[in-house]
């Protein structure tokens, strides 16, 4: 599984539109045949950075790079964001999906 986690720091007059403004790079991702899931939050200690949280089937990630929406998204956040983005990209072996947390149990 590839894990990529993606901190946009988005210009303070952006950040609330923000959202709208992913929507239509937000749908076509979740669209894709690899995506595992692609979830948007707000940071709590920066209210004007978006955090995105994503994951994608192994060897699938190529295809979402090359895809004419990433391009696009990325077009489009260019002009909204106050600097380059930090991220966290790796594959993690073995894992599919999310899983219980074992040191805090619910229920």
């Amino acid at each position: 599984m590839i894990f990529i986690v993606v901190k946009f720091p988005v210009k303070p007059e952006h950040t609330e539109a923000w959202p709208q403004h992913v929507e239509a790079f937000t749908r076509a991702t979740r669209a894709e045949p690899g995506n595992l899931w692609f979830e948007w939050s707000r940071s709590l200690e920066d209210p004007d950075t978006y955090v995105l949280v994503e994951a994608f089937r192994d060897g699938t990630g190529e295809a979402h790079v090359q895809s004419d929406h990433f391009r696009a998204g990325l077009e489009a956040m260019r002009p909204l964001l106050r600097r380059t983005p930090d991220i966290v990209s790796t594959t993690i072996e073995g894992a599919d999906g999310w899983n219980a947390m074992g040191e805090l149990s619910v229920g």
